[in-house]
Formats: C-alpha cells, sequence, structure tokens
C-alpha cells in the first residue's frame, strides 16, 4: 500500500487528508501524477503546480513511487508566484515589481537581461528568442514557487519574453523582495540562474552579415 498524504488545497480538492492505495507496480513521478490525476479527477487540473513529497524528501534523485512508500501532495507556497509568464511583447519592469510589492518587504532587487551588440567577441545585430510557452511557463512557475519555500519572507516575480528583440531590448526581468536587501539580492540571482538553467526558451544569434547560430547548440 501506498500512503498519500494531502495538505491544504490538495487536501480540500482530494475531500480527505490522506488515503492509503494500492498500485499495480511501481511509478515514476510522471507516471504517478497521471495515476493521481485519473484518481483524484478534481485535483488533477492543478497538479502541475504541485510538489510531490516522496518518504519525507523534497529533492529525491530518483522518484519511484512503490509500495510501502508516503508520498505528500504539496500545492504552492502561501503567496505563491504572482507572475511568472513568457510574453511576445515589451515587457514592463514596473509590472514585475508590482507583483513583489509587500508591507512587510524592505528590499526589491531587479535583474534585467538585455540584449548586448556581442557575444563571444563576434558583433551581434538581434536575438530571436523561442520558448515551449506552456511549459516554459509551467518552469518557471515551479522555480519561484519552489525558491519562495526555500526562503521564508521572499517574493519573486519572472517575465521572458520570446520573438525578435534588438540590441537595448529587455528580454527577461526577474524581482524579488524580502524584508532585507541581502535576502532580496540573493534570491533574485538564484532565480534568474535557475531560469537559465532550465526554462525551455532558446535564442538565436544574428551576425550583421546575416549569419546566424543557436546558442549552445
Amino acid at each position: 500500500m501506498v500512503r498519500i498524504v494531502y495538505f491544504a488545497a490538495a487536501r480540500e480538492l482530494a475531500g480527505c487528508d490522506q488515503e492509503e492505495v494500492a498500485l499495480t507496480a511501481s511509478l515514476d513521478e510522471a507516471a504517478f501524477r497521471v495515476w493521481l490525476a485519473s484518481h483524484q479527477p478534481r485535483l488533477g487540473p492543478y497538479l502541475p503546480r504541485m510538489r510531490l513529497a516522496l518518504n519525507g524528501d523534497l529533492r529525491p534523485e530518483n522518484v519511484q513511487v512503490s509500495d510501502g512508500d508516503e508520498v505528500c501532495v504539496l500545492p504552492p507556497v502561501a503567496g505563491g508566484s504572482v507572475l511568472a509568464e513568457v510574453r511576445d511583447r515589451p515587457l514592463s519592469v514596473d509590472e514585475v515589481v508590482n507583483a513583489v510589492r509587500d508591507k512587510s518587504a524592505g528590499g526589491i532587487a531587479i535583474f534585467l537581461g538585455v540584449v548586448r551588440d556581442h557575444a563571444d567577441g563576434k558583433a551581434v545585430s538581434r536575438l530571436d528568442y523561442e520558448a515551449h510557452v506552456a511549459l516554459a511557463n509551467k518552469e518557471m512557475a515551479r522555480i519561484l514557487d519552489e525558491l519562495m519555500g526555500e526562503q521564508a519572507g521572499v517574493r519573486l516575480a519572472a517575465v521572458h519574453r520570446v520573438g525578435e528583440l534588438a540590441v537595448g531590448d529587455i528580454a527577461v526581468v526577474v524581482a524579488a523582495s524580502a524584508a532585507h536587501r541581502g535576502q532580496a539580492f540573493d534570491a533574485c540571482r538564484l532565480a534568474i540562474d535557475r531560469i537559465k538553467e532550465s526554462v525551455p526558451v532558446w535564442k538565436k544569434e544574428w551576425a550583421p552579415d546575416g549569419s546566424a547560430l543557436w546558442v549552445n547548440l
């Protein structure tokens, strides 16, 4: 038997705080989420935004749900990511800053990713950004929710632009608020670093002579 424990909004959607179920075979995380969405239809639409903890571990190296395991279903933390979005239009710094403003926050740190006129010693005339928008939005939201769960009192927001961008255009805006500036700076840097690592957004660099290449291909 597998014990499933539901918290907060997940508990209300599931209609119980915990249950024991029998699985016919061990399931990896993706398969278990599919099974759980079918088992708890009201919970299903919200599962992409929820984290699973396996046997008390929020970040198990290999998620394999088997007989005897305990799985905790965790909704986004209170005050979860208020803004995490890929867009095909110019970005507003004010919008992102306003999304993280809070009475308890004494500091707001902002990161702007701007298109520059060179890369690796070569001239750049423009950038094209492409994304799997649905997955990118989910992954950015997951990153911000995870960071806010790790750092109490931090609020985060991020937007990333896609399409054709000229030199000087803003490609990404990340803002973090916290009670103190040090925590805001740290959270902002962690957020952009993780976004760059795993959000499915791709960049194509164009040279003045019309040649182009996909970055990191």
